[in-house]
């Protein structure tokens, strides 16, 4: 397994890796994706026998995106990441390449915060017990359109 930055080339198979990740990450489209990774401040691929298998893109304050979870954040805390979306590849999951993934983003940032959302409704146990175990706490819960909630996580780094 090797954790590396993420390449233009790589942005088909992280766009799969999304899609097949819904909805526990947001649906997004192809150039939507390259549009974040160009806005990222981190951005990197989980590559497995030289396939990419996982993916993550880390923004920094102040950047043209406009989602609301995004804004939150910015609203609240000046210097922060914001994890936008990670992703991993179903037959990976469960192999601790999550962690080893953060502990890379959190290697390379400067930021004092790092923040994040977890789906609550619909539920994403799993990713909601994984994050308090690398030391996320959650802010609040926001709904961010009918029928889906949130919760607003942020760890200091």
């Amino acid at each position: 397994m090797i954790i590396r930055d993420m390449q233009p080339g790589d942005l088909h198979r992280v766009y799969e890796i999304n899609q097949e990740n819904i909805p526990a990450v947001g649906e997004e489209s192809l150039d939507r994706l390259g549009q974040l990774r160009e806005y990222s401040s981190i951005a990197l691929v989980i590559e497995s026998d030289e396939q990419v298998v996982g993916f993550c893109i880390v923004l920094p304050h102040s950047t043209p995106y406009q989602s609301p979870n995004y804004l939150y954040f910015c609203e609240r805390y000046t210097d922060l990441i914001y994890l936008d979306r990670v992703a991993i590849t179903a037959e990976y999951q469960g192999r601790g390449w999550g962690a080893q993934l953060y502990r890379v983003v959190e290697e390379r940032s400067t930021a004092s915060w790092f923040a994040l959302e977890v789906n609550v409704v619909p539920p994403n146990e799993g990713s909601i017990r994984f994050h308090q175990r690398q030391g996320f706490k959650e802010l609040s819960q926001e709904e961010t359109r009918p029928g889906k909630i949130v919760s607003m996580m942020v760890k200091a780094l």
